[in-house]
């Protein structure tokens, strides 16, 4: 049997799968080793464990003395979309054959073995036990297995190659206490039978009758809260100020809003939770000073509605991500652009006390410290047509899964199945659903220092995209490719060198911006206070990269009138022009302006909330509230653009 050793004192299994037959398959159940298969499930695997009820078979898989694998079956979920429509059974069929469906749901690979087809061999072996344990165990014949897979882990393919069938997704949803919330992390589901009179069987379970059901009331209809309040005219004053709204333009925001909402209605279950939507995104753009869910529950309904907004934000059964859908399909509609950019910046709120999910002691933008708050990752999208917030992750640190914080989870709402995940991490996640699920179309990515600086964020980017990231002016360069040399031993004396050095030293990008020899342009950018006067120099130069050099980018400074100086890499081709670097540094800074108007007039950080869920709420009814802004913005403007007179 080989061994190696991986890292310091780390043993690794490796070779090939012939070597290691056969292999030992221990059934733990009430068994010595039980505790073994528990610690090295609850250790090594990601969705660690703490017991499993009903059902269960669990197996140790050994190579000799050496603990390989661990696998585990138990009863199957009660319903699956997928899985229900690829088995065509009707909801009598469904009651009767249930008990024959079980569900893998622990399979873990010990992370020090390294042996080729492993896998798909132990899930093969596997099922044969299955058939005659659960059996034995249960008195009841398995014919179908399933399972879940987190494709933003892995693809499967161990699965695929074991002959098991993949049937689609899941709809993103787990249980947090006796609720179901949308936490994002859409599963694919894989399936083997190992029973064919599965299908006989459910051939022969009609639909049970039933009694006829009234049919389900539709939601009520009642008077908008828009025309009750049309006069009052209690909106926010600056919203709408550079578009020069006139009074009678005013009082028709309620009829519009009260439009733009219309296009959200059906992804809320019955008439209230549309209502609370509207009144919170009314309430959103309000003159209240303070916009969490108290203040605007008293303005527009009354004292006892309070405690069902609350409901609302944190655990009403509302389908946020088809809300988030549509929000990103009418940014797509309404600002839609080949050559737009997606924007990656973070944003934190200062937050006092310690259980809400996320805070810590942690670097605080907002204030420039150190300080207690949580973080937040945005996505943004701008293009010529204009520019809008896209989507919002709040970012959980690392010490909020220690066990002191793992036991504020479930205050918090917080998924079991959450893992951590870096900012840019986060903000790679919502790039491939916003190309998952909207296709929005853009060319380039940019970021601000926090994530350009980051080489292995940059690597991960659509490799169709070119990326406009902002550095630090400490970022070393070379400004022509070195060559590595090992030097020779001075005198004769002191051990000899092996380790190479380049040929020409790296330099700070700062030192670039002072070399006289690649001449300052002038040029007018835009920013957060409008148009501006800029003085631009880019060039050509090799990023240096963990002590080698690594890709020819382009280097593009920017220094502004007083006198602060910003660096940027983009990956453009060389061929690239200049008026197009010109053009991806100006869309750079709207996700800024997002923040700014945000925060200053929408709310955005005035949620008083300590849940994971109704962070992601509020965020996202602020992002819709932002785009009808920029929509009125673009309605009212003179020159608007003919394809956006239509928006409401």
């Amino acid at each position: 049997m080989k061994q190696m050793i991986i890292g310091d004192v780390q043993p690794s299994l490796y070779g090939k799968l012939k070597e290691y037959l056969p292999l030992t398959f221990i059934l733990v159940n009430a068994h010595p080793e039980e505790q073994q298969w528990n610690e090295a499930v609850r250790t090594w695997h990601y969705l660690g464990y703490d017991k499993m009820i009903g059902p269960r078979l669990k197996y140790l898989v050994k190579a000799g003395t050496d603990l390989i694998a661990a696998i585990s079956f138990n009863r199957a979920a009660l319903r699956v979309g997928a899985r229900d429509k690829w088995l065509g059974w009707t909801e009598n069929a469904r009651r009767r054959l249930l008990p024959h469906v079980v569900a893998n749901n622990r399979f873990l690979i010990m992370p020090w073995v390294r042996i080729k087809n492993l896998a798909s061999h132990i899930l093969s072996h596997s099922l044969r036990l299955l058939r005659k344990d659960w059996f034995q165990l249960y008195g009841v014949e398995p014919y179908v297995v399933e399972t879940f897979v987190d494709f933003s882990r892995n693809k499967g393919i161990c699965y695929k190659a074991a002959n098991w069938q993949y049937l689609g997704e899941t709809r993103g949803f787990g249980k947090v206490g006796k609720a179901f919330v949308f936490h994002g992390k859409r599963k694919g589901i894989f399936a083997y039978v190992l029973n064919r009179k599965l299908h006989h069987l459910i051939a022969h379970y009609p639909v049970t009758p039933v009694s006829p059901r009234k049919p389900r009331p539709k939601p009520k209809i009642y008077v908008r809260l828009w025309d009750m309040i049309i006069y009052e005219q209690d909106w926010s004053p600056k919203l709408f100020a550079e578009v020069g709204l006139h009074t009678k333009a005013v009082r028709t925001l309620g009829t519009l809003l009260g439009k733009y909402m219309d296009y959200y209605a059906p992804c809320f279950s019955w008439a209230a939770q549309q209502r609370n939507a509207e009144t919170y995104v009314k309430g959103l753009m309000s003159d209240l000073d303070r916009k969490s869910v108290e203040p605007i529950a008293l303005r527009y309904l009354d004292a006892k509605s309070v405690r069902p907004m609350q409901q609302f934000q944190r655990d009403a059964p509302w389908d946020e991500m088809a809300v988030k859908e549509k929000f990103q399909a009418r940014v797509l509609g309404t600002f839609g652009d080949p050559e737009g950019m997606l924007t990656i910046d973070g944003s934190d709120f200062y937050k006092k006390g310690k259980h809400s999910a996320g805070v810590a002691r942690q670097y605080c933008g907002r204030l420039g410290k150190v300080e207690n708050c949580q973080a937040g990752v945005f996505i943004g999208y701008a293009s010529d047509n204009g520019y809008g917030l896209l989507d919002a992750r709040l970012y959980l640190p690392q010490i909020w899964f220690d066990d002191e914080h793992k036991a504020l989870w479930e205050k918090c709402d917080i998924p079991e199945t959450t893992i951590f995940r870096t900012k840019p991490q986060l903000a790679l996640d919502m790039i491939a659903d916003v190309q998952t699920h909207v296709l929005l179309p853009f060319t380039w990515v940019g970021c601000d220092s926090a994530f350009g600086c980051d080489a292995e964020f940059r690597a991960n980017l659509p490799k169709t995209t070119y990326f406009f990231a902002d550095v630090r002016s400490h970022q070393q360069v070379f400004m022509t490719r070195p060559q590595w040399l090992i030097p020779e031993r001075k005198n004769n004396r002191g051990r000899k060198p092996t380790k190479p050095i380049p040929s020409v030293a790296p330099v700070p990008v700062a030192a670039v911006a002072v070399d006289e020899s690649i001449p300052w342009q002038e040029v007018i950018m835009e920013g957060s206070k409008g148009s501006e006067r800029a003085q631009v120099k880019c060039c050509r130069i090799i990023e240096y990269q963990d002590e080698r050099d690594g890709d020819e980018l382009w280097l593009y400074i920017r220094k502004y009138e007083n006198n602060d100086i910003k660096y940027a890499f983009s990956n453009a081709p060389a061929d690239t022009a200049v008026s197009a670097l010109h053009r991806a540094s100006r869309l750079r800074w709207p996700i800024e302006q997002c923040f700014q108007e945000c925060k200053s007039y929408l709310g955005m950080g005035d949620y008083e909330t300590r849940s994971y869920l109704a962070w992601h709420r509020h965020m996202l009814l602020v992002m819709v509230a932002f785009l009808f802004v920029l929509e009125v913005r673009w309605l009212f403007k003179k020159k608007i653009h003919p394809a956006k007179r239509n928006l409401f």
